[in-house]
């Protein structure tokens, strides 16, 4: 992996001493420029868990993906530049179902002078700097407040505080995993009719001040307050919006 051609993907050019600082502003880089999608799935592209193959997609084809290719790879950045990383397995909140199943996400632990933190790339609509993992405190981000409690005694559970309730986003362990470790559930998401992503093409990508998203035929953009959506009528113009809006 070239880090320097990473650096550049996500158009960081500040010092990399590995402390919070330069972890939030890694986190925030890759965010806004790295989209969230899951368009290979749609095209019949299988998704592997190849630190080679993840690369080659998002740096040199100028790309995003989902959870598993995003944070694969970002962890391996922040261990090319001596950040002390694990790898960890997160459950999805469904309001309708629940919690996923073990591995149905992949989120990152950074401890950074003994302290342990939350860093997430591949999660859509989350928290631009990490969150530190400290119970019951409510941290704010400039994508909202959140909060880490503890649920059912083997889990950490990050909840978005929203109209003054918390509404939880994912259940965790500390535990540290391999790649590999991914390879079912990451099957199961771009192959099962069950997974949400196998229903609807998606890509998106937060701004300072919104958030760009194409989901099935539907543009959504938000600024501040403002609403805009704009259905795409054909392919030709949802290829127009891929490199307009995202750079595809």
């Amino acid at each position: 992996m070239d880090t320097e051609k990473y650096l550049n993907r996500i158009k960081y050019s500040e010092p990399l001493e590995p402390n919070l600082d330069t972890l939030k502003k890694l986190q925030k880089s890759h965010l806004l420029n790295v989209p969230f999608e899951n368009l290979d799935i749609h095209n019949g592209i299988p998704i592997e868990l190849s630190v080679d193959r993840i690369y080659e997609k998002i740096v040199n084809q100028n790309r995003g993906g989902f959870c598993y290719e995003l944070n694969g790879l970002f962890y391996e950045l922040l261990i090319a530049i001596n950040f002390d990383a694990k790898r960890v397995s997160a459950r999805v909140y469904d309001q309708n179902k629940g919690y996923g199943k073990e591995f149905d996400h992949f989120a990152i632990i950074v401890s950074i002078n003994n302290t342990e933190y939350l860093s997430d790339v591949g999660f859509g609509d989350f928290t631009f700097e990490p969150l530190k993992l400290e119970i019951d405190n409510i941290q704010e981000d400039q994508r909202g407040n959140f909060v880490i409690d503890k649920y059912n005694d083997n889990y950490l559970r990050v909840s978005k505080i929203e109209n003054g309730k918390r509404m939880p986003e994912y259940i965790f362990k500390t535990y540290k995993r391999e790649l590999m470790d991914y390879k079912e559930m990451c099957n199961y998401h771009q192959t099962s009719p069950d997974s949400h992503f196998t229903t609807k093409r998606l890509i998106s990508l937060p701004t300072d001040n919104g958030r760009i998203t194409i989901t099935g035929n539907k543009l959504k953009i938000t600024d501040k307050e403002s609403v805009k959506e704009i259905e795409i009528t054909n392919e030709n113009k949802f290829n127009e919006y891929l490199r307009s809006l995202f750079n595809y």
